[in-house]
């Protein structure tokens, strides 16, 4: 595929101290080139859920507002969106289904038919299911298939992880998102798609925690043997940081966030003793002066109960520092604390690091995309590319299995006088199929993209029909 034939695809990340939306194309390297970014500050959302549709709205469209000042040409229609939010459970199942059609290969339709069975468990009132992801798969006797297509057996079943979300929150984010003037092309939970835009092949091999710290909410996604083993939101992020900090040291909440942002530390042993920062007083009251110590030991507080959080997670699925070669790696704006590295390591017994998403951006991105804070809409565009990638393999395989009998197939080269010949099809009901009419059905096809792209497979479909 050429960069021109790539969709051009958009992430928007509704965050409860942020709203970001980022449009990004991948180009022949498989890099994404991003081709428009904005943010907003967020209001209307708390802890991940949206509580003021109406203020949500227009933080989102300020987000767009300032996506398409920065490319003019960019027109956005569909998006990808993140949710997150306390809300969100997810639970074990297991299901498995006989073949009936044992002496073939296992295709790929049984496999989407043996996930969407899942998708009839039954789930708590008010729920609604947000994802199947599969997990092991086996075959007959044969456990732990990494892949079940092309294998033969009389039975295929898997485990599978399903992650459902309350089904008003779920209603409040789309309703935005349309009011917006947006289609919500698909929802994805934001930890998986912040570990998509961090993660490796190698971090996926060795098992890894991803813990994205966001301003509502911590996300917690932990991957074993190659496959998602759990999830979990912690219902605590960098706002109540600052909450603490308003509340412990008395001070107005822009000024808690502008200390913590600028003196904070995640250790309050690292922290200068000597060190302070001088508050200006309030119509006339004299400054106040903050010990960065003090303000460091809030911070810690805070902190430890959500990496405590995760230490209980972990062990929930019999995960701890001997299996977890990979470490945890911290994403989120929350992820830029000061010595937030070393609490992590002493905290939870595993090696941590920064997860940044510049392993999937071409060279040529702002520098201001460098921030984990953003690892959540690089991964958006990350899975709409996933998706994209998937209908276009199964497009392509699908047209080519369709085989025309020789008989069919009348070559009309003298009796249609042209540079060079060209072939019609006829149907089996003799209905002759022109070229520009199999065309038309592509453009169809594709419609459902709306990216203003030039033609798709306008190449291969040439070659095909040749």
């Amino acid at each position: 595929m050429s960069q021109n034939d790539s969709p051009i695809i958009v992430g928007l990340d509704i965050g409860t101290t942020k709203i970001a939306a980022i449009a990004g194309r991948k180009n022949e390297f498989g890099k994404l080139e991003i081709l428009g970014f904005g943010r907003a500050n967020s209001n209307g959302v708390q802890h991940g859920q949206v509580l003021n549709i109406d203020q949500t709205i227009k933080a989102i469209q300020q987000a767009l507002e300032n996506c398409q000042k920065s490319n003019p040409n960019l027109e956005i229609n569909e998006v990808y969106v993140g949710i997150a939010g306390h809300h969100i459970k997810s639970l074990q199942t297991r299901g498995d289904m006989v073949r009936q059609d044992a002496e073939n290969e296992i295709q790929a339709w049984e496999i989407e038919q043996l996930i969407n069975n899942q998708k009839k468990t039954f789930i708590p009132a008010g729920d609604q299911i947000i994802d199947v992801i599969p997990q092991e798969f086996y075959v007959d006797n044969n456990a732990n298939v990494k892949e079940p297509v092309g294998v033969n057996g009389v039975k295929v079943g898997a485990n599978f992880l399903i992650l459902t979300g309350d089904r008003n929150a779920i209603r409040n984010i789309n309703r935005s998102v349309e009011r917006s003037g947006l289609t919500t092309k698909d929802l994805v939970l934001q930890p998986l798609a912040s570990a998509s835009a961090v993660m490796s092949d190698v971090d996926l091999e060795a098992g890894v925690a991803i813990l994205d710290i966001g301003g509502g909410t911590s996300d917690l996604a932990v991957f074993y043997d190659g496959i998602l083993k759990h999830t979990a939101v912690i219902p605590f992020g960098g706002e109540n940081i600052t909450h603490d900090i308003r509340l412990g040291l008395g001070v107005l909440k822009s000024q808690a966030e502008a200390m913590k942002v600028q003196f904070g530390s995640a250790l309050a042993n690292e922290a200068n003793a000597n060190a302070y920062v001088t508050i200006p007083g309030l119509k006339g009251m004299p400054a106040k002066e903050i010990s960065v110590k003090s303000l460091a030991g809030i911070i810690q507080a805070r902190m430890s109960e959500i990496l405590d959080f995760v230490t209980y997670h972990l062990k929930q699925v019999g995960l701890d520092s001997r299996l977890l070669n990979g470490g945890i790696i911290l994403t989120g704006g929350g992820s830029q604390l000061k010595h937030l590295i070393q609490l992590t390591e002493y905290t939870t017994g595993l090696n941590a690091r920064v997860g940044l998403p510049n392993e999937h951006l071409a060279p040529n991105h702002i520098d201001e995309l460098k921030k984990p804070m953003y690892s959540t809409c690089i991964g958006l565009i990350l899975k709409g590319y996933n998706d994209y990638e998937q209908h276009y393999k199964e497009f392509t395989n699908n047209f080519k299995r369709v085989e025309v009998p020789r008989e069919l197939t009348v070559d009309v080269a003298d009796q249609v006088p042209a540079p060079k010949a060209t072939k019609t099809v006829i149907a089996a009901n003799g209905t002759e199929i022109r070229p520009e009419i199999v065309q038309g059905r592509k453009d169809k096809f594709w419609d459902r993209f709306k990216t203003n792209l030039i033609e798709i497979f306008s190449e291969e479909d040439d070659k095909l029909l040749k």
